[in-house]
């Protein structure tokens, strides 16, 4: 079957006001980039025009510039689901301009097929080839493209995209499960099992139209490890061989999950370089470019991911050495990357980063002092509640000390004290199983907090009521309001809540 050739701002002529659209990938890998923004063009002559243009969006997790960017910027989300981190998106979202769904990544493809979030119109799927009977070969990640393509009322528009090369074929296994009551087990038991197909297979019908382009992902460059991101890992690693060495972990180890960022990068080098350590294995959502380096070298055996969410340079080094990666690197949709099912049968070690953590354990990922998001959940709560030990990371102060990242209580909660294990600093490791509330406060102040900071945290707990926690409530947030109010929460007044 020979599929329509359309251009960009043809497919994108296609989407009306008011519809929704689904998105292939998964950060900005694999993500369209052609269409969407010619969309942003049509939202900007339907406004100047003086006509309403909005659209709802459903993706795997962020995308970049040309979708969140460019879409924000021209007012043409009314509804976006369920990840971002474009500083863009982000401005207009606390803005209150965006009705902006924060969801766990893990659940977003079945929130779709169980009718949660409304129809999907559109779906838009970028891959790397397609045959005539619609089998179509993703490109840098998984996502929730099973699903969308299946349900887009309207029609499948693709972004063949030159930019990836066909030699991947093969590297996605794609797997969409059934809704309950039919669903089966997930018989994933080693971290490179394959349950499904190596590509997409889309009803030829359904696809309105095929828009070629080549454009490179929009790749972040983190930021280099600094002395504090490196005091993290090491004190994260010294921690797993310690609790190797007593027996908690397996000889052999169990598989990682790592966050995104330069901590999480950070992290990685210092387990690959520390002797201890045999070959890693990891299960996670996001592929770095700290693991790839970490393949090459043979610290790490083998990956499965949703994401190759790396530098255009190291994406095209993997394309380069497939024969390498083959047999070593799984590309698999975000609801079976980030399954509780699977990450439970694995028992995956999962390090995942906070914006602050609080006395008690509780951890908040993304939200400014409860206000502001940051980025979204992502898929931390997916691995953290069902992981065989879940770590939380984070310098102890921020903004150059004028932000202790230890508080007395989190201004917005993603993570409970119920499912935080340890926590670590480039302070130290404060190890939370088998601890009360109190016991868990002392363990992470004494042990993560920062010094400065150390003596009005246990001034906090002083001039608190006693009970199963202590908290003094019209203090709770002291750290918090001061810092709005002063810029510096070192000028926090704990004897007028006394």
């Amino acid at each position: 079957m020979a599929f329509t050739r359309l251009t960009a701002a043809e497919a994108a002529a296609l989407i009306k006001n008011g519809e929704n659209i689904g998105l292939s990938g998964f950060t900005p890998a694999g993500t369209p980039k052609a269409v969407t923004a010619e969309i942003a063009k049509i939202a900007h002559a339907e406004h100047e025009a003086g006509r309403p243009y909005q659209i709802g969006i459903f993706t795997g997790a962020s995308t970049g510039q040309s979708c969140d960017g460019v879409l924000s910027d021209e007012h043409a989300i009314r509804y976006r689901a369920p990840y971002t981190t474009n500083p863009t998106f982000r401005k207009h979202v606390n803005n209150g301009e965006i009705a902006y769904n924060d969801i766990h990544l893990g659940m977003m493809a079945q929130d779709l097929r169980y009718g949660f979030l409304g129809d999907v119109d559109w779906a838009i799927i970028e891959v790397c080839a397609i045959e005539d009977d619609g089998k179509v070969y993703l490109t840098a990640a998984g996502g929730i493209a099973p699903t969308i393509a299946r349900l887009a009322k309207k029609g499948v528009i693709i972004e063949l995209n030159a930019f990836h090369s066909p030699k991947s074929i093969g590297i996605h296994d794609v797997y969409e499960p059934l809704d309950p009551p039919q669903r089966k087990p997930i018989m994933i038991e080693h971290v490179t099992d394959r349950i499904g197909t190596t590509y997409l297979q889309i009803d030829p019908k359904k696809i309105v139209g095929v828009v070629e382009c080549n454009i490179p992902d929009e790749a972040r460059a983190f930021k280099d490890a600094d002395p504090i991101t490196d005091k993290i890992g090491e004190n994260v690693a010294h921690f797993l061989m310690a609790e190797k060495r007593r027996g908690i972990i397996p000889p052999g180890f169990l598989p990682f999950q790592s966050g995104v960022g330069t901590t999480a990068n950070a992290i990685l080098f210092a387990l690959g370089s520390n002797p201890e350590m045999p070959a890693m294995e990891i299960y996670t959502e996001v592929l770095q470019n700290a693991i790839v380096d970490l393949m090459f070298e043979g610290k790490v055996k083998c990956a499965s991911t949703c994401s190759l969410t790396v530098t255009n340079d190291k994406l095209q080094s993997i394309y380069d050495n497939m024969e390498f990666f083959r047999d070593k690197l799984v590309l698999r949709q975000s609801e079976i990357s980030n399954n509780a099912e699977v990450i439970r049968r694995l028992g995956l070690i999962a390090i995942n980063t906070a914006i602050e953590v609080d006395l008690y354990g509780h951890a908040n990922s993304t939200q400014i002092c409860g206000t502001k998001m940051m980025n979204g959940i992502g898929g931390s709560g997916d691995f953290e509640r069902n992981a065989f030990l879940s770590i939380f990371t984070c310098p102890s102060q921020a903004k150059g000390g004028t932000i202790s990242s230890i508080v007395p209580f989190c201004s917005h909660i993603d993570h409970t004290e119920h499912d935080v294990n340890v926590i670590v600093t480039e302070q130290g490791v404060a190890d939370l199983r088998g601890k009360g509330p109190m016991q868990r406060a002392e363990a992470i102040i004494e042990n993560c907090a920062h010094p400065d900071y150390k003596q009005l945290l246990w001034d906090y707990l002083k001039i608190s009521q006693r009970g199963h926690s202590c908290h003094n409530m019209a203090a709770t947030h002291s750290f918090h309001d001061t810092f709005l109010k002063e810029g510096d929460m070192h000028k926090v007044d704990l004897s007028k809540f006394a």
